[in-house]
C-alpha cells in the first residue's frame, strides 16, 4: 500500500514547480514519451478518453492535440496539480480519486494513467477500477517510470534516481522530501512482465510493454475482455 495523503500532500507542495522539474530531470525527454503514448491513442480514434492522474495535464494535452476529434476528461485527486493544467490552457478536469472513480461502468474507450499508478494507494484496485469505466474491448495505457536492465546503464540511472534526481528537485521545488519519496518508488514499482502480469490479474488481457528511452520508462497497453 501506497502513502496516499503523503502522496497528496507531497503534490500540493510541488505543483507550481512541478512541470519545470520534469523537464529538467528528463532533458525534455518526458515531452517525447507522452507524444509516443498519444501517436499510439490516434490509431484507435477514440471518442472518449479518460486521462487518470492527469496532475498538470501534459498527456491530456497531448492526446487532445493528437485526436481533434475525441473528448479528452483529465481527472485527478490533487486540485493544486489541476490548477497548473488550468493555467496550461486544459480545462476538462474533474476532481477524483483513482480508486474510487465517479463514472458509470463501460464508458471509456481509452483511459491512460502517466506517472500515477505508481503512487495510489493499492495498484490491484486502482487497475480493477481502471477497468471499471473502460468499455468492453477499450484500451488501457500505463506510462511510467522502469528500471533499465541493460549492464552499465542500470547502475548509472540507478546513480542518478539515487543521489542527483533528488537534490535537483529539490533546489527546484524546495521539495526534496517529497522527490526523496517518488524516486524511491520507482524502484518499489513493478515493471516489464511483472507489470504484464499485475494488469492481466486485474481485469485485463494481452498487456504488452513498450520500453522508452533505454527502459528508463515503459508503456504498457491492454485491452479490457469484450
Amino acid at each position: 500500500m501506497q502513502d496516499a495523503g503523503f502522496v497528496r500532500k507531497a503534490f500540493a507542495g510541488i505543483a507550481s514547480r512541478y512541470v519545470l522539474a520534469n523537464h529538467v530531470l528528463s532533458l525534455g525527454i518526458d515531452c517525447l514519451w507522452r507524444r509516443t503514448t498519444a501517436n499510439r491513442i490516434v490509431q484507435l480514434k477514440p471518442k472518449l478518453v479518460l486521462d487518470l492522474a492527469t496532475g498538470s495535464g501534459d498527456l491530456a494535452q497531448a492526446i487532445q492535440k493528437a485526436c481533434p476529434e475525441a473528448k479528452v476528461l483529465g481527472a485527478d485527486f490533487s486540485v493544486p496539480m489541476m490548477r497548473e493544467a488550468q493555467a496550461r490552457r486544459f480545462h476538462q478536469l474533474i476532481a477524483a480519486d483513482g480508486m474510487a472513480l465517479p463514472f458509470k461502468d463501460d464508458v471509456f474507450d481509452v483511459l491512460t494513467v502517466a506517472f500515477g499508478l505508481r503512487n495510489m494507494a493499492s495498484w490491484p484496485a486502482a487497475l480493477q477500477e481502471m477497468s471499471r469505466v473502460l468499455r468492453p474491448g477499450g484500451t488501457l495505457f500505463v506510462l511510467d517510470f522502469s528500471i533499465p536492465r541493460i549492464p552499465g546503464i542500470r547502475q548509472l540511472y540507478l546513480f542518478y534516481l539515487k543521489h542527483v534526481m533528488t537534490r535537483i528537485a529539490g533546489w527546484i521545488t524546495g521539495q526534496r522530501e517529497a522527490y526523496v519519496y517518488l524516486c524511491g518508488s520507482i524502484e518499489r514499482f513493478p515493471s516489464g512482465k511483472e507489470m504484464e502480469a499485475l494488469i492481466c490479474a486485474n481485469g485485463f488481457q494481452s498487456a504488452c510493454a513498450k520500453q522508452l528511452t533505454f527502459g528508463i520508462a515503459s508503456l504498457y497497453e491492454a485491452k479490457k475482455a469484450s
